[in-house]
């Protein structure tokens, strides 16, 4: 059984930041890619960040670049996306995603593409 769990989502002003964690669990994820999702209130899911356990610089949307990075630690089965000069236009809930395959990450944007989802974490960004 997959499960994957977000944590770190909370309130934080206009240009602050916070880090997401999501700790992945049972099976082995090094031929997986993972993603990270949001969907505020009224929204279609939409995709943040994208990076392969193997490796290699993570894939971003055009939205996030500059101020998102996302990371993995493979010894721990989590990734992370640490948030920096958050806006007001961030605030969603945050979900992480695995899907098969791990050398086919970048361009990887579609929800359909990720099959194990976490539950979600809330962000919000005041202004």
């Amino acid at each position: 059984q997959v499960q994957l769990g977000e944590s770190g989502g909370g309130l934080v002003q206009a240009g602050g930041s916070l880090r997401l964690s999501c700790a992945a669990s049972g099976r082995t994820f090094s031929s997986y890619t993972m993603g990270w999702f949001r969907q505020a209130p009224g929204k279609e899911r939409e995709f943040v960040a994208a990076i392969s356990w193997r490796g290699g610089s993570p894939y971003y949307a055009d939205s996030v670049k500059g101020r998102f990075t996302a990371s993995r630690d493979a010894a721990e089965n989590t990734v992370y996306l640490q948030m920096n000069s958050l806006k007001p236009e961030d605030t969603a809930v945050y979900y992480c995603a695995a899907g098969s395959g791990s050398s086919y990450y970048i361009g990887r944007t579609k929800v359909a593409e990720y099959r194990y989802w976490g539950q979600g974490t809330q962000v919000t960004v005041s202004s």
